[in-house]
């Protein structure tokens, strides 16, 4: 395992500037976070000239990129343009070298059947190109549900998770439901959380998140990928957050 760190915890800064601050505290991996609607690569570019978002990539830090995270906003996954987008970033991806792609999984309350399908034909796409698709465990997604989210990996081939904890603090969800998705865990995104509304971004030591057991239980399951620290950067944080992210880098390279 080895430590990184995602763009979203500089997203209202320019890319080039948000991967020099990642620099600067001394970390040498990063995810890299391409969203509709926000300041970095976003996936409307990113599908249509992946080329050059590569090209703008390596005139940056001599970071190495670690995974890749994407949120395409609301999209029709039918149409064939999104089709084509989805293919590029799988091109994209190889391009940087980078192994797994994370999406958010579809809305609670989305037929289940019917994100089996749209997620078959996805993680079969990522697969030809030798890539793995993970579903970020978001309290809003069919994932949001540990026991969802297996039934998930289960129907569809190829399928794993980006295990984000924080989504399952404070609503009732059982911890061994949680630790059965440690075999199918390709990545992780961590900050510390509390139990309490509001409280889904503390600082470091203040919140609910055990990250040693959850170093142990990736170690059993043969995990060797990323912690990823992922502390959003929000409004309403009351916090340092650079202050933040370097403790959570430090803390978690001590488990490792």
């Amino acid at each position: 395992m080895f430590v990184a760190c995602s763009t979203l915890c500089f997203a209202n800064e320019p890319l080039e500037s948000a991967l020099r601050h990642i620099a600067e505290l001394e970390f040498d991996k990063y995810e890299l976070a391409v969203v509709e609607g926000g300041r970095h690569l976003r996936p409307s570019e990113v599908g249509e000239d992946p080329e050059s978002a590569l090209l703008g990539l390596k005139r940056g830090p001599a970071l190495i990129p670690s995974s890749l995270y994407m949120d395409f906003g609301p999209v029709d996954w039918s149409d064939p343009v999104q089709k084509k987008r989805f293919d590029n970033h799988c091109r994209f991806a190889k391009g940087l070298s980078v192994a797994v792609l994370t999406l958010t999984a579809a809305p609670a309350g989305t037929p289940f059947e019917q994100e089996v399908k749209r997620l078959t034909a996805l993680s079969a796409t990522a697969m030809r190109e030798g890539l793995v698709l993970a579903m970020l465990t978001h309290r809003e997604a069919i994932t949001g549900d540990p026991v969802a989210a297996l039934r998930l990996c289960k129907a569809v081939p190829g399928l794993a998770l980006t295990l984000d904890p924080s989504h399952f603090i404070g609503g009732g969800v059982k911890e061994s439901d949680v630790d059965q998705l440690f075999p199918y865990v390709q990545n992780t995104h961590l900050r510390d959380t509390g139990k309490n509304a509001g409280e889904f971004q503390v600082r470091i030591g203040q919140g609910q998140i055990e990250y040693a057991r959850i170093a142990n239980l990736l170690n059993r399951a043969g995990y060797n990928r990323a912690l990823t620290v992922a502390i959003l950067d929000l409004p309403e944080n009351n916090f340092d957050r650079e202050v933040e992210v370097r403790k959570l880098r430090l803390l978690l390279e001590t488990l490792l």
